[in-house]
């Protein structure tokens, strides 16, 4: 891999979308995979696929630093981390095993369907109530499905996850830090083969791009996380994961 080939005027739109994308994710718990292909297939002209294999891969070491920033800001419930993350684990390692039988295109705009309407109830529970915090009650099969609709659907940890354990009444700010830190594992562990697969040789092009922008968002998006207010995160997440899961609807079946 020769680095003096990088041209950096080609790879500042790549940092700017990995930058953005990190940014909303590790701020809300949710978004980097979405942002990213969204705005790699649609803006920039990226192949789908190839863009849905160079985001896999750069968030790897995105929720790394991620789940790292957040640990540093207190963001995290080590309670809610454990239990979160065998399920998650287990359902990514089905979701994985599944793939090749399951059309994922059929289920996803359901999910993302549902998403919406959590994203809405969200938004209008942050706009009308002062949210009242309590303790998830509902949590390994949250992550044992979130596990999986991220590895047979190419994606939906953070808001299939973030999203329930807020509707549960648990602290924004807990669940972004958990719900972050947690991913780094899941996705490592959907990602394992692929990685080996590919080598370090793809770490080169529009792939450092997203990876240098999305490292540099994640201690930011930690910080934002500590200080937004509940009320304002819950807004926030609404109106991003509606907005998010509209359009996946709308490209599935416009």
């Amino acid at each position: 891999m020769d680095f003096g080939t990088f041209d950096l005027a080609y790879l500042l739109p790549f940092i700017a979308v990995g930058f953005a994308a990190q940014l909303v994710d590790g701020a809300l718990g949710m978004a980097f995979g979405v942002i990213s292909n969204t705005l790699l297939v649609a803006v920039m002209g990226v192949p789908p696929a190839i863009a849905s294999q160079r985001v896999h891969l750069v968030e790897c070491f995105t929720t790394a630093t991620s789940g790292i920033s957040h640990l540093l800001h207190g963001n995290i419930d080590k309670k809610l981390f454990f239990r979160l993350l065998v399920p998650g684990m287990t359902g990514g390692i089905l979701g994985a095993y599944v793939l090749s039988s399951l059309d994922a295109s059929v289920v996803k705009p359901f999910v993302l369907l549902y998403l919406s309407g959590i994203g809405i109830y969200l938004l209008i529970r942050g706009i009308a109530y002062p949210p009242k915090l309590r303790e998830a009650k509902t949590v390994a099969p949250l992550g044992l499905i979130g596990g999986f609709l991220d590895a047979a659907g190419g994606g939906g940890w953070g808001p299939v996850v973030t999203s329930n354990l807020l509707i549960q009444g648990a602290d924004p700010r807990k669940v972004v830090g958990t719900v972050n830190s947690v991913e780094f594992f899941l996705t490592i562990t959907i990602s394992a083969a692929f990685i080996f697969h590919l080598g370090f040789a793809d770490v080169a092009g529009a792939t450092l791009g997203l990876l240098i922008g999305g490292v540099a968002a994640a201690p930011i998006g930690a910080w934002a996380a500590k200080h937004f207010p509940t009320k304002t995160m819950l807004i926030l997440v609404g109106a991003v994961l509606t907005l998010t899961s509209a359009y996946g609807v709308w490209q599935a079946w416009g």
